[in-house]
């Protein structure tokens, strides 16, 4: 008879994407901002008008942490005066997926 033994190393939590998540969830302006551009408001301050406490302050640190971990694209229009969008990556699709099934799990949570 033979009898192999399995091995199992230790599994740790993904860090980059764990601590995304963490991130993202901490500034509690992004999943705001992600409704906003779901809405075609895509600059700055069309956002800071369309939501009331939000200051440009706060929306610009919350788009610059959505800009590094490449969930945002800025788009920069050589214009006078100067226009800036953003819209969602590609990355940034897949990533916002997983925050609804997170949100849909904490539905069934408090059910």
């Amino acid at each position: 008879m033979n009898t192999k033994e399995k091995l199992f190393s230790r599994k740790s939590a993904p860090e980059k994407s764990a601590r995304m998540v963490e991130t993202i969830y901490g500034c509690k302006w992004s999943l705001t901002v992600y409704q906003l551009l779901a809405n075609n408001i895509n600059r700055p301050g069309e956002m800071v008008k369309s939501v009331d406490g939000l200051s440009t302050k706060v929306l610009n640190q919350c788009l610059k942490k959505n800009l590094e971990f490449g969930i945002l694209n800025k788009i920069n229009y050589p214009e006078i005066p100067p226009r800036v969008e953003y819209e969602v990556t590609e990355f940034g699709q897949k990533f916002m997926r997983i925050l609804d099934d997170i949100e849909k799990l904490q539905n069934e949570i408090d059910a």
